[in-house]
């Protein structure tokens, strides 16, 4: 019966919490201790050993220095990284929903707190859930991006990711340009011309090659079977 009231509680705090206007504010700490505290009595005692002392530690008091992830800046989030990584692995998958409060085609947020990022549909949500546990604990390029502690929004921005959604060339060099110094970086010394950051073919996506949540290919090899170039993440 204790466990029933429990989810009962829970499932209300998910759903009633996603009513809420956006706003780039926290809501009042007194309420506020956001999905953390269904787990978590004692949020402080799962902080890094590193971290300063705090007092009153929930997650509205956390926001106060880490809700930067809502800005979706393209740039490092070890908050937001070190999060879902600890609640996305083989043995500790939580569902989005446990975290984050969700109304279908209309808000997509925290439990606790008026920030939200787009509204995407229940197959968004699906797809959403699937590109994070590859981006968790696969071998393609989402994962060497979470290795290096880059989150969802590091490449995707402040809205949700929708399943027809890709990412700007530049976006990818706000991190790794520009370009010019990317191709100088990747040049061969032995034929700097068979440069693939510098193709003959003109502006080319970086998408082309580099694929997130599945193997990336080379697509220079399309036509050049013969070179011999490699690329991360290719699953070879």
């Amino acid at each position: 019966m204790i466990r029933l009231r429990t989810f009962y509680l829970f499932f209300m705090i998910c759903f009633l919490g996603s009513g809420l206007r956006a706003s780039s504010k926290p809501l009042n700490p007194q309420s506020a201790a956001g999905p953390c505290a269904t787990c978590h009595a004692d949020l402080a005692s799962v902080l890094p050993k590193s971290h300063p002392q705090i007092d009153h530690a929930n997650f509205a008091t956390c926001a106060e220095c880490h809700m930067q992830a809502a800005e979706g800046a393209a740039q490092t989030n070890r908050f937001s990284t070190r999060i879902h990584l600890a609640h996305e692995s083989p043995k500790n998958s939580l569902d989005c929903i446990a975290c984050h409060s969700y109304v279908p085609e209309k808000s997509f947020g925290i439990i606790g707190l008026n920030i939200f990022w787009g509204a995407p549909t229940e197959d968004d949500l699906a797809a959403m859930k699937e590109s994070l546990t590859s981006w968790a604990q696969s071998n393609h390029t989402d994962h060497l991006h979470a290795k290096a502690m880059i989150g969802c929004g590091g490449c995707h921005g402040k809205e949700t990711p929708l399943l027809d959604t890709t990412v700007a060339n530049s976006r990818c060099l706000s991190c790794h340009g520009p370009l010019e110094q990317l191709a100088a970086k990747t040049a061969p010394k032995d034929l700097p011309e068979r440069n693939p950051h510098k193709s003959h073919l003109g502006d080319v996506a970086c998408t082309v090659c580099h694929h997130a949540h599945t193997n990336s290919t080379n697509y220079c090899l399309t036509c050049h079977s013969n070179f011999k170039m490699t690329i991360p993440a290719s699953g070879r």
